[in-house]
């Protein structure tokens, strides 16, 4: 398989405003609402084409009694079978069944064999997203 790119993390957050303020003053990022309840597009400073995109989210449970800690990454890929397969094979499980995210494309979640969880999307190129 072709390396592909991380297009996308996010950062969970039990307290949104609280990780705003932290990371605005840290880093100097900037937070746009982002179409949900305590959901912020982070400007890095890299929004270019081929730069990762940043979010800001309260804490999700994607497997069960294991909140998200850490940054959340999300890796474009081309076709989602086959990723899914490929993860079956090396070991790991999918978490999370394919999900819709209208005008961006369609996500999984993946556990590696280290027990990590990592998206992966295939983004809709129809949209420029």
């Amino acid at each position: 398989m072709a390396p592909t790119p991380v297009a996308h993390f996010a950062i969970n957050a039990d307290d949104v405003d609280r990780a705003k303020a932290f990371y605005s003053e840290v880093f100097g990022w900037e937070f746009t609402p982002g179409g949900w309840p305590e959901f912020f597009h982070i400007d890095t400073g890299t929004e270019k084409p081929g730069h990762p995109v940043g979010s800001l989210q309260r804490r999700r449970v994607i497997v069960e009694g294991r909140p998200i800690h850490g940054f959340e990454c999300t890796i474009a890929v081309s076709d989602l079978g086959a990723v899914t397969g490929a993860v079956k094979a090396a070991g790991g499980r999918i978490v999370m069944d394919p999900y819709s995210i209208p005008g961006v494309g369609t996500l999984i979640f993946v556990e590696d064999t280290e027990g990590n969880l990592v998206g992966a999307m295939h983004y809709d190129r129809t949209t420029g997203s």
